[in-house]
């Protein structure tokens, strides 16, 4: 972020979506609108050439989908900085599992109250993932439901229990805060803990350190069980 201002880009083939989510990004001290795009090829371009701290980008759009968009960003070195944030109709979308996997920090639903979206901008532009438990739990628990692909999942080996464990934990939704509390230990614990699974296993934020979770099994979406060895 550049003197505290957030940036934004903003991805949506609805015009009066954009117009909502500018007007009100723009109301809000310390946020500017650096952009917006009405499809998913001219967002990436508006995105490599402004490089924001965030970009809202819709889930389903003509040309170019958002999920390829992120794939994009992701795969970016120089545009390592940029945190997507997915726009979506629906709670059940299977298409936003794919965008988490993709890259992207988190997702909204469209009808988000205004004081949450702006709050989410806050979260993601301080570099925590977008994870609501309610409707993280319901869309991975009906899209991320398959057994692993492997016994041993792989990387699963290079994390302590305590890394397993605070991994399982933030995949059931559990804040770093959470997190502490069901352990006994303290939030800034909780926090490097965190930090160093997402760091031996690669992970470009929280919500892809939650995909690894079901990805690999330790934590099975069914039952929300955690299994951690």
């Amino acid at each position: 972020m550049t003197d505290d201002v957030i940036r934004v880009a903003l991805v949506d083939d609805q015009a009066l979506m954009r117009a909502g989510f500018r007007a009100l990004l723009e109301a809000e001290d310390g946020v500017e609108v650096v952009g917006e795009a009405a499809d998913g090829a001219q967002g990436l371009e508006l995105i490599r050439a402004r490089v924001p701290d965030i970009a809202l980008i819709d889930v389903q759009m003509p040309v170019m989908t958002g999920i390829e968009a992120t794939r994009r960003i992701a795969e970016d070195p120089a545009l390592s900085p940029v945190r997507v944030v997915i726009l979506t109709n629906y709670g059940h979308d299977e298409y936003v599992f794919e965008a988490l996997r993709a890259g992207a920090s988190g997702f909204l639903l469209k009808d988000t109250e205004p004081a949450d979206l702006l709050q989410a901008i806050q979260v993601v532009a301080g570099g925590e993932a977008l994870l609501s438990p309610s409707v993280t739990r319901t869309l991975i628990g009906e899209f991320v439901s398959r057994p692993p692909d492997r016994a041993t999942p792989p990387g699963l080996e290079c994390l302590t229990r305590r890394e397993r464990e605070v991994t399982a934990l933030a995949a059931r939704g559990l804040t770093n805060e959470e997190i502490a509390a069901h352990m006994v230990i303290s939030p800034f614990t909780a926090k490097t803990h965190i930090s160093r699974a997402m760091t031996k296993l690669g992970a470009r934020d929280r919500a892809q350190l939650v995909v690894f979770a079901y990805e690999s099994g330790l934590v099975t979406a069914r039952s929300g069980d955690q299994r951690v060895e």
